[in-house]
């Protein structure tokens, strides 16, 4: 009976209202927590701050150097070849001079000028010759004293570079009495062999300079392949060798590709170092009555500022032959990137 009572009362008591979990509670679009427009950075420790401190005290030094060497001449010739000077007094003589804005009147000044042009057509000529020719000896060159029957390497590597270091001036003056009649031990061999040469006449004295500028720089860009040959592991040379390849065809399939990237730095600078083509016409200049002050762009612009005393035509000479030069190197990198894209696919 009493567990019939107690079930009873169990079924008479109210049930127990289920709970049920306690939904999030959302917040509005204004309560959520905005991120923060200016997250903290970690501190740096004091090993980092150290570091960063000594890093920046190697890099100050070289674009301190860099913005007063390069980009400061660089705007001064910009600021100079968009000026002219101004004088008040009758005729343009005398009074006051004053410099005002000229806009781009000076490079159409340069560009209507004939001999400028001129030189600029000459100077691609003597590289569209000469780059070709010093790049290709070059190269043969490094090839030959990187073969593994190559002999006295020392001797020849620094026989073949000792030209670089003979400055441009220096090696002008004695090709210079090479070149010249009456003294020149080459034009008498010639002459006793019957054969009438002079090297400065109009129509071979630009390549008795480009013979000088082969001489000075074949050697410096021999350098230049020969470390990128060093940088290859020989163990290339080696299977190559072992599946019964010759020395051509290791140069060849081998040497060759792996040293492109040399060979394209070497290029660009050879490109732009025959637009700045002077030292070489400016001292045969004297001993050559066909090289005159617009043989070549930077020789005329030299005139104009030195000579002329109109340094803001020479500046926007200047600022047209470094414009000419960065076309002529970007393009002929574009063109290698494109062909090495072309061959890749």
């Amino acid at each position: 009976m009493r567990g019939a009572n107690r079930t009873r009362a169990r079924a008479a008591r109210p049930a127990r209202p289920v709970r049920h979990p306690r939904r999030s509670r959302r917040l509005r679009p204004s309560q959520h927590p905005r991120p923060s427009r200016h997250p903290r950075r970690p501190r740096l420790t004091r090993t980092e701050a150290r570091n960063a401190r000594a890093a920046a005290g190697f890099v100050l030094p070289f674009l301190a150097l860099f913005l007063l060497c390069f980009l400061a001449p660089i705007g001064y010739a910009v600021h100079q070849s968009l000026h002219r000077i101004e004088r008040t007094g009758p005729l343009g003589l005398g009074g006051q001079e004053r410099e005002v804005f000229a806009g781009f009147a000076n490079y159409a000044h340069a560009l209507a000028d004939d001999r400028f042009l001129t030189g600029f057509g000459r100077v691609l000529i003597f590289g569209a010759v000469q780059i070709p020719l010093m790049i290709a000896l070059a190269t043969v060159l490094a090839l030959l004293l990187e073969s593994a029957s190559a002999r006295g390497v020392t001797f020849f590597r620094s026989a073949f570079f000792l030209p670089y270091g003979v400055p441009g001036v220096i090696a002008s003056i004695l090709w210079g009495f090479l070149y010249v009649p009456g003294i020149s031990p080459l034009v008498e061999i010639a002459g006793s062999l019957g054969l009438h040469v002079d090297f400065l006449a109009r129509d071979t004295v630009l390549w008795s300079i480009a013979n000088i500028v082969l001489w000075q720089f074949t050697g410096y860009n021999m350098l230049v392949l020969i470390s990128q040959l060093k940088a290859v592991p020989d163990e290339l040379y080696e299977a190559a060798r072992i599946d019964g390849a010759n020395a051509w065809h290791i140069a060849r399939h081998i040497k060759i590709p792996l040293i492109r990237p040399a060979l394209v730095l070497t290029t660009v600078f050879s490109i732009i170092g025959t637009l700045q083509l002077f030292a070489e016409p400016m001292v045969l200049r004297p001993l050559a009555a066909t090289i005159d002050s617009g043989f070549t762009p930077n020789l005329h612009a030299y005139s104009e500022a030195f000579v002329s005393n109109n340094q803001h035509v020479a500046a926007a000479e200047a600022v047209l032959l470094a414009l000419v030069a960065c076309v002529l190197s970007f393009g002929f990198l574009r063109l290698v990137g494109q062909r090495e894209e072309g061959s890749g696919r």
